[in-house]
């Protein structure tokens, strides 16, 4: 199964689904002549892609609207803030190459603030896949919701195997350890498992936590990592403002809670175009680098 299958089963069990495109049809190319009125490409135009999504939403219709992270978040935000998220309408946004995955784009196309914007709208929530394997199992899940949904696309092949079933507000514990706890989402969720390899390997015991949902946010998950950790790791191809650092700080400062938070995220700065391995490796994004950091941090 991919994406594609997956989205076209469920069109096939629920009429009201209606597939959108800016012009962005590479995960669901082959969906146009099996769904026939029920896939509507608007162009380069997203802020009437959401409006659209809007009109047919309020009509009973579940669209699914698909466009570039960046142009989704940034350029139909007004439209997403005010049409979708104040009458808190069941329309689902698909955002392709977020964070690192924008690999060779320059920061016009880099979505590296896309959390950060979208969780301040009520009710939205905000769903981040580890692979293609993990988006399929959740994808059933966020379109029964009734609440608008934004989707970090995610294509890639799994370097886990998922024990836990998707939930909303429900985090995923890979691994179980006291000296440090690794948070992270999305496709870096690779070179996290990487790291906590070379980590393990130096005597250290170490948790893993995959944030699919930073919104809802699985606050038992973080505490408990706070608690429990001598340090919480957060790594992220986000802005340090806005995303999972700041979601993190703000359930400790909340609760209470006091702990040593390491953020591994961009500061003040759009990443380097470039291949995708390249630019792990020029921003310290590996699995050994991210070890290393780790490590330094543990003494």
């Amino acid at each position: 199964m991919s994406y594609e299958d997956t989205l076209f089963e469920l069109c096939q069990n629920d009429e009201r689904i209606v597939v959108m495109t800016a012009e962005n049809r590479a995960a669901i190319r082959g969906l146009p002549p099996k769904l026939g009125e029920r896939f509507i490409d608007v162009g380069i135009a997203e802020q009437t892609m959401i409006g659209m999504a809007a009109g047919l939403a309020l009509r009973g219709r579940v669209p699914i609207c698909h466009s570039l992270a960046t142009f989704l978040t940034l350029r139909a935000f007004e439209f997403i803030r005010t049409d979708v998220g104040i009458p808190r309408l069941p329309v689902k946004l698909v955002g392709g190459v977020p964070g690192f995955l924008s690999d060779a784009n320059g920061p016009t196309h880099q979505a590296i603030e896309d959390i950060g914007i979208l969780r301040c709208i009520p009710h939205m929530q905000i769903v981040c896949p580890s692979d293609e394997v993990e988006l399929e199992a959740a994808l059933p899940i966020i379109m029964k919701s009734n609440a608008p949904c934004y989707i970090r696309y995610n294509a890639c092949p799994p370097a886990v195997k998922h024990s836990e079933p998707f939930e909303f507000g429900k985090a995923e514990t890979l691994s179980e350890g006291r000296d440090v706890t690794l948070l992270t989402y999305g496709f870096l969720l690779r070179e996290v498992w990487k790291a906590r390899e070379v980590i393990e390997s130096r005597g250290y015991s170490v948790r893993v936590v995959n944030v699919r949902t930073p919104k809802p946010l699985d606050e038992k998950a973080i505490l408990k990592a706070a608690k429990e950790s001598s340090l919480t790791v957060i790594i992220e191809d986000h802005f340090l403002t806005g995303g999972l650092y700041s979601i993190v700080s703000e359930v400790l400062v909340r609760h209470g809670v006091m702990g040593r938070v390491l953020p591994i995220a961009l500061e003040e700065k759009w990443f380097k175009p470039a291949l995708l391995a390249d630019v792990l490796s020029h921003e310290g994004f590996t699995g050994e680098q991210l070890a290393h950091k780790v490590l330094r941090a543990l003494g």
